[in-house]
């Protein structure tokens, strides 16, 4: 169960990364939309889970990779936008959502469009 505290942090990550990667977005010459949907901070506040979904599903790899490659600058600029509001600054760990692509591949089953036809 979260605290009050877990939930006001996680939402702050969320809310500046998202603003972050949006920016980041439309700088860039490729459209790529990368959103944060979902963070988890533990309960000492030293780490933060942040969930991303990222389209189109071709450059996914390139970006994580992209990501964890600047991750000491994403943990830089968390703390800049945090400074005042916490003591310290949780470390990040980027993890791909995928759970667009699990309902989508639901619904085609559902469907008998996959591995199962309708019977």
């Amino acid at each position: 169960m979260e605290s009050n505290r877990q939930r006001k942090v996680a939402q702050i990550i969320q809310e500046d990364f998202a603003e972050l990667f949006r920016k980041q977005a439309a700088e860039s010459r490729q459209s790529i939309l990368v959103s944060v949907s979902d963070v988890k901070v533990t309960a000492d506040l030293g780490i933060a889970k942040i969930y991303l979904s990222i389209f189109p599903q071709e450059f996914r790899a390139a970006v994580m990779k992209e990501i964890e490659e600047n991750k000491a600058q994403y943990r830089n600029f968390i703390g800049q936008k945090m400074a005042k509001q916490v003591r310290v600054i949780p470390n990040l760990n980027f993890y791909l959502d995928t759970t667009l692509d699990d309902v989508e591949k639901l619904d085609r089953e559902l469907r008998g469009e996959g591995d199962n036809p309708i019977l």
